[in-house]
């Protein structure tokens, strides 16, 4: 099977004349030619009294290589807990979370989640780690960072949030890594958290792509937005208002899900209309950006809506119908609904919804890590001839992710194809 591989080495020294000569002008273009043939005899003697011979450029295979959310998985990025900082409730923040919770933000809003559900959120997520390397993928990490620390800019100050849900800042294309711009204040250095990372992957071939940054002025929210109530929510949402405007580009990387050459994303309370121009016209003319929407009071993130699991079969929320379905049915895609979820009422859910028992990892078509505590949905996995790798997450999941969520997949075993036509 094909795989995306980055040259190293062998075109460059042509590269390089091409732009010497280009600098100093025709009247040296020989001359560069000439040392040019001058250095390469000299390196290919070398070469020819090297033990191995080798004489072609070595080609490595790039670190960095996903085009889809089920090939075989052998590298992801996987989220810290430790340190974890609730967000100041600021409008951005409010708009996308639920009444019943904001008693705790307006409480914990700047300061760390509550410490022993911290703890056991870092312990299953440790074990999930270990799960994955048993299952035979390298797992990495982003580096541990202060997130109590306030920060300044001409628009706004606040304080961090946490680096555990890379899904949310990382996208991955073929063997380019987008990071974010991102909509919450909150979230504004999270990138840093991933920086070392990217930097290794990008001297080892990958691309490295940062979208354009919003200043997060107070222009970019709708300061009057109106959420009192789950009606509110679906009023706005159908005639879509949400709480960040239009003024610059902004995106969360987690409303964007990957099928080939196909990429799907909806317009959210994060991801505003330039966001997805920009991506469209970035990604142009390689992929498609499509836009699709759903039946949603409080859209954030499409992957516990919408879950793609494999070529032409997608988890579809059945408390939030896709208004474009047709169009999957026309394709030729399978469209399954999960069970509803088993998580109890009292559990707390301060960042997401019950939904995230869908935010499944697939570690191959056949392989899917899944919550532990979900019956009904291992049970429809296996009607499908999927296997579930059972992984308890509860705490972690308070966090505001699943599995999904909690992960970036780096690399993956596969090809670029078109699923949807």
């Amino acid at each position: 099977m094909l795989r995306v591989r980055c040259l190293r080495g062998g075109s460059r020294g042509a590269e390089a004349a091409h732009l010497i000569a280009a600098m100093l002008g025709r009247s040296v273009t020989g001359w560069v030619q000439r040392a040019l043939q001058s250095t390469s005899s000299a390196a290919a003697a070398q070469s020819h009294d090297a033990a191995d011979h080798v004489t072609e450029p070595v080609e490595q295979e790039c670190p960095v290589c996903s085009h889809n959310e089920w090939d075989p998985l052998e590298e992801v990025i996987v989220g810290r807990a430790e340190n974890a900082h609730v967000p100041p409730f600021t409008v951005e923040v409010k708009a996308n979370t639920y009444e019943k919770y904001w008693p705790f933000y307006m409480k914990h809003g700047g300061h760390s989640f509550p410490a022993d559900h911290l703890k056991k959120a870092v312990a299953e997520i440790e074990e999930m780690c270990n799960i994955l390397r048993h299952e035979g993928v390298n797992v990495r990490r982003p580096e541990p960072m202060d997130w109590s620390m306030e920060y300044k800019t001409p628009d706004f100050e606040s304080p961090g949030m946490y680096a555990a849900m890379p899904r949310d800042i990382l996208l991955v294309v073929g063997n380019e890594i987008i990071e974010a711009p991102m909509a919450w204040r909150a979230r504004f250095f999270e990138y840093r958290a991933y920086r070392p990372l990217i930097k290794e992957y990008f001297r080892n071939g990958a691309k490295w792509t940062t979208a354009p940054k919003p200043t997060m002025a107070d222009e970019l929210y709708d300061q009057d937005y109106p959420i009192r109530t789950v009606e509110d929510r679906h009023k706005l949402a159908a005639e879509g208002k949400f709480v960040t405007t239009e003024h610059e580009p902004c995106f969360d990387a987690a409303d964007f899900i990957r099928a080939g050459r196909d990429i799907f994303v909806q317009r959210s309370q994060v991801t505003n209309y330039m966001g997805i121009e920009w991506m469209r016209r970035h990604l142009a003319p390689d992929y498609k950006v499509h836009i699709i929407s759903f039946k949603d009071p409080n859209p954030m993130h499409i992957d516990a809506t919408f879950n793609i699991i494999g070529p032409g079969l997608v988890l579809s929320n059945p408390d939030r119908p896709c208004h474009q379905v047709d169009m999957f049915h026309k394709a030729g895609w399978s469209v399954v609904k999960p069970p509803t979820p088993l998580i109890p009422d009292d559990h707390p859910l301060w960042m997401s919804s019950k939904w995230l028992s869908m935010n499944v990892l697939m570690l191959d078509e056949k392989r899917v890590m899944v919550d532990a505590n979900e019956v009904t949905i291992q049970k429809m996995f296996e009607s499908l001839g999927i296997k579930s790798v059972k992984v308890n997450i509860r705490h972690a999941n308070s966090l505001g992710g699943g599995f999904h969520c909690w992960t970036t997949d780096i690399r993956r075993r596969g090809t670029l194809q078109s699923y949807f036509h």
